[in-house]
């Protein structure tokens, strides 16, 4: 029952997604058209590492709390990566039944608020310190009811408040990271096309597929990250670019302002040496790509 409904939860993330990103929407019909597949290699979230004050006691915000949530359907830590400069950690998920289930790999990563200098910390405290709503803990629910879909899905937004227009921009000029995650909160950084299932002649590659989305106009990175010897090559497009809701610092109204939300990343991986007389597809992730992708929501 876990699979499916983890299934179920990401395909229902998935349909909110393309709505707001639709370079998704139009890779899925261009993939479509030339009579392939569309398949998710991973799915991004982001999160901050910190403790605070909610309606059910003191909560971790981070991969803690994610983390949970994805391991009560199932999911497996396999992964982990370090990423000093910009005080971030990620940690990759695998679920057992990921080819029975056709269940895409998870990609977490949190921000480490106590090492950005204090003020900065100050600022995201405040904000994130006033949870609204109740969080999501697995070990409260059934999970192997289907109507949990509905309630995980609940878990994947912001619980906090609406933050100033001031923090949100004073934040962003030392983390970019951060400033995005006080404005979305857990909700999904990106989907990634898996190149590797979509079955088709017409884009047979990472590269002919990164080609196609540009020549139907959809901004590219500029460059393809990773090669085949490190089993994984990735590229993404530009961040959507959305109105998001702030409070004015003045007049203490809500108003809104633009902001990156995601991008669409696509993934190509690669048979890798395992044993001298081995191969196998690579199935992790790798860092340096990870922290250029990262940058994909910089202003």
């Amino acid at each position: 029952m876990k699979p499916e409904i983890a299934g179920h939860l990401w395909k229902l993330l998935w349909q909110e997604y393309k709505a707001r990103v639709n370079y998704a929407e139009i890779y899925e019909q261009m993939i479509t058209r030339a009579g392939g597949n569309i398949a998710n290699d991973h799915i991004a979230f982001r999160s901050l590492r910190m403790v605070v004050d909610s309606p059910q006691g003191q909560v971790s915000l981070g991969i803690k709390y994610l983390g949970q949530i994805v391991e009560s359907l199932g999911y497996l830590p396999v992964g982990e990566y370090i990423f000093p400069q910009t005080h971030l950690y990620a940690r990759h998920y695998r679920h057992p039944q990921q080819v029975e289930f056709d269940l895409p790999k998870l990609f977490i990563s949190e921000l480490i608020v106590d090492e950005l200098p204090d003020t900065t910390a100050q600022l995201i405290y405040q904000t994130v310190s006033q949870i609204q709503q109740q969080l999501i803990f697995p070990s409260q629910l059934a999970i192997d009811d289907e109507s949990i879909v509905k309630k995980l899905h609940t878990a994947f937004t912001r619980p906090w408040q609406i933050p100033l227009r001031s923090t949100v921009e004073t934040v962003n000029q030392v983390t970019q990271y951060g400033a995005w995650v006080l404005l979305h909160g857990y909700a999904v950084n990106h989907f990634t096309g898996y190149v590797n299932r979509q079955n088709t002649q017409t884009y047979p590659d990472i590269d002919s597929t990164a080609t196609g989305l540009a020549n139907l106009g959809v901004p590219m990175k500029n460059e393809i990250e990773g090669d085949v010897t490190c089993g994984l090559r990735q590229t993404a497009t530009a961040a959507v670019k959305e109105m998001v809701t702030v409070i004015d610092d003045i007049s203490g109204e809500k108003i809104q302002i633009p902001w990156t939300y995601a991008y669409y990343e696509i993934a190509q991986r690669y048979l890798v040496e395992v044993t001298p007389d081995k191969q196998a597809l690579f199935e992790d992730f790798l860092g340096r790509n990870a922290q250029q992708l990262f940058e994909m929501t910089r202003l």
